[in-house]
């Protein structure tokens, strides 16, 4: 299985950690989005996991759209990431980019070259957008792509993963979930186009398909290419009536290309749309022989439970994984877990603080008998 070019071993085969958020700003530079020495840090602090998956990474500047998220589209970028790969091999870790374009989720204020953002279609996302400046505001009506614009942006994740290769990276995520701009392609309720790029299953998935083949032609290996869906999600007006089905066929067409992995945000936690029912990992393992990877909501119970079902093979923890550096080693010596940390770490940049400087468990409890 492609999964296993990873040579994970117990007690950490199962344990997968993502970041969404870049809550670091100094030394971080916000015009050449380069990752910093703070972010490395965070990811050496993990690299005990399975696999790291990096937080979202802009493939490009009309893609890019999060002040203090890092950038793969420039050789300044790569330089930093390379910086940060090679502390996490030297830590024994694996790590994954994942590749984000924003879509209609970004502001214009971060496109100074086209002043605009750009979806499938010209509908604007549900709720509020940060500018550049972190100014919350209306989003904006997005440019539907035309059939060159949408060839640009498949080049656009070529490169990424040419430059993520580059960097020594293990693999690459291909973002489709949480209604970035793939996602907004996928589902019906965001693309009402009437090209090869719309309409249906066949025409929404499209864009998804023709990234991976494209990669995989470039000569970029299949078995490091996974891809991250969220079927049930409602965040910034997702969910169609059709997500079940549609979602089901993701998986029955993305079975064909033996990739790393299917990382699927089956669980209800970041938002439920409520316009069908639900689709779990074990829908998806109906149709999808590969390696799956499950998310949102879960502790080592659940997750546990998922993976000796045979629902899910792998097991994705994020906010957890923020307070608890040493989450491996917490679950498996069954030491308690660090509460959740505050919802403002998860994403406002305050440099290290509540970022790098969660203690592990031996820390907390060398602390503890020294203040004794």
């Amino acid at each position: 299985m492609p999964y296993s070019d990873l040579d994970t071993t117990e007690p950490n085969e199962n344990a997968i950690f993502l970041v969404r958020g870049t809550p670091t700003e100094d030394p971080f530079d916000p015009a050449s989005r380069i990752p910093n020495d703070v972010q490395g840090d965070y990811y050496v602090q993990r690299a005990s996991a399975g696999l790291v998956i990096t937080e979202a990474t802009g493939i490009s500047e009309e893609g890019y759209g999060w002040r203090n998220a890092p950038g793969i589209y420039t050789d300044e970028q790569v330089a930093g990431w390379k910086k940060i790969v090679d502390r996490v091999h030297a830590k024994n870790g694996k790590i994954f980019i994942q590749l984000w374009h924003m879509g209609r989720q970004a502001h214009s204020s971060f496109h100074p070259k086209t002043n605009r953002t750009v979806s499938a279609s010209n509908i604007p996302m549900v709720g509020k957008v940060k500018t550049i400046d972190m100014e919350e505001v209306e989003p904006e009506v997005p440019h539907a792509l035309t059939l060159d614009e949408v060839k640009a942006v498949i080049e656009d994740y070529v490169a990424a993963a040419k430059r993520a290769e580059e960097a020594g990276f293990d693999g690459v995520e291909i973002h489709a979930a949480n209604g970035y701009l793939v996602d907004q392609f996928l589902q019906s309720c965001s693309n009402v186009r009437t090209d090869e790029y719309g309409g249906s299953k066949e025409g929404r998935i499209k864009l998804l398909k023709d990234i991976v083949e494209s990669m995989i032609a470039s000569g970029y290996p299949a078995e490091k290419i996974a891809f991250r869906i969220s079927p049930n999600g409602g965040f910034g007006g997702m969910g169609g009536e059709d997500n079940f089905e549609m979602f089901t066929y993701v998986a029955k067409e993305m079975n064909k290309y033996n990739l790393a992995y299917l990382h699927v945000m089956d669980g209800l936690g970041f938002g439920y749309h409520g316009k069908c029912k639900v689709l779990t990992c074990a829908d998806i393992r109906k149709h999808y022989d590969g390696i799956i990877m499950c998310n949102v909501g879960l502790t080592k119970e659940i997750a546990e439970g998922m993976v000796r079902s045979g629902a899910a093979d792998l097991v994705c923890f994020g906010r957890m994984y923020i307070s608890n550096p040493d989450l491996v080693e917490r679950f498996a010596n069954d030491w308690p877990v660090a509460e959740t940390a505050p919802y403002e770490t998860w994403w406002r940049p305050m440099g290290s603080k509540g970022y790098t400087d969660f203690p592990t468990y031996e820390e907390e409890q060398q602390a503890k008998k020294e203040s004794s």
